[in-house]
């Protein structure tokens, strides 16, 4: 069976409407962590991705609210925790459930290392939103008070951005490859991985936020995936969103979807980078990229729903 790189959003284990108290986390993890043992039963090779934009902007707020009598932490440093944290979270759900239903099998966490140039200018360009969301008068004040640069994010508040350059290598590719060969399903690149850069051959970490979706499509295209799914809160990608016009977009072609994106229907603080990142899959040599919800990945896997992006060269 193809192998399937599943990337799982942060704000999927902390909704809208909650505070994100670790019991929600645990309940919103297991909701959908279940969608993903039908797929282990069919027989999909699954590697497992995840976002942390809400939970790294929460550890960062912590850290800041109790200097000077705590050491503050460096925001690669809150990456690392917040994989730590997260992936300990979904491996522990995610074998529990595989477990209820007879299936013995290893789920492993790697906490993960995504190289990137030192140059990069998204490193003085904040482009990435984390922790929570705030009303436009709070974020004034925020800006004005501590110096944060801050966006609204489609149509849901405002929120804090931090750098997040391109990722280049995944450094534990290797590593990762032996678990998927051992049998057992990682957890990897998780928040997008820790931005290190390298100095010959020593890496060293710095400050950012590498975007989940784009790392997700690296990883997939460096372990020769056939699919990439991209896990969101609706099941399919529209044009004219949020219009009288709104459309679902069912199986598409890569240009097709490429001429949407320039044509601006995808804001970049919601659906933009996930449609980037399956159109780099693509281009990359990917076969398939699917846009959904956890509880239509499977009927987008079997090309049942979901949006479905191929190839240009895939027959219609």
């Amino acid at each position: 069976m193809p192998k399937v790189v599943i990337a799982i959003g942060g704000n999927s284990l902390i909704r809208s409407d909650e505070t994100g108290t670790i019991q929600e986390q645990f309940k919103n993890t297991r909701a959908t962590m279940k969608q993903l043992v039908g797929l282990v039963q069919a027989g999909y090779q699954i590697v497992l991705t995840h976002g942390n934009g809400p939970q790294v902007g929460n550890l960062l707020l912590r850290v800041e609210a109790t200097a000077p009598d705590i050491v503050r932490l460096p925001l690669g440093i809150c990456d690392a925790d917040t994989q730590g944290g997260i992936g300990y979270m979904l491996q522990q759900v995610f074998q529990n459930q595989l477990a209820l239903r007879g299936i013995h099998k290893t789920v492993v966490s790697l906490v993960t290392q995504v190289e990137v140039n030192p140059k990069d200018p998204e490193l003085d360009n904040p482009s990435k939103p984390i922790g929570p969301f705030y009303t436009k008068e709070e974020a004034d004040l925020r800006m004005q008070e501590r110096g944060w640069v801050m966006k609204e994010d489609a149509g849901r508040g405002y929120r804090r951005l931090v750098p997040s350059p391109k990722p280049l290598k995944v450094i534990e590719l290797e590593a990762i490859s032996a678990i998927i060969d051992a049998g057992m399903i990682p957890i990897a690149v998780g928040g997008g991985g820790v931005p290190v850069v390298r100095k010959g051959d020593i890496l060293d970490g710095l400050d950012g936020v590498i975007d989940k979706d784009r790392a997700s499509s690296l990883l997939a295209s460096t372990l020769g995936a056939e699919i990439l799914a991209i896990s969101t809160g609706v099941s399919h990608v529209q044009v004219g969103f949020g219009t009288e016009n709104a459309r679902k977009l069912e199986k598409i072609s890569a240009s097709e979807l490429r001429s949407y994106s320039e044509a601006g229907e995808f804001p970049a603080g919601s659906m933009g980078p996930k449609v980037e990142a399956a159109l780099q899959f693509l281009e990359a040599g990917g076969k398939k990229g699917i846009i959904t919800d956890p509880e239509t990945l499977k009927d987008a896997l079997e090309d049942r729903s979901g949006t479905r992006i191929f190839p240009d060269d895939e027959p219609s």
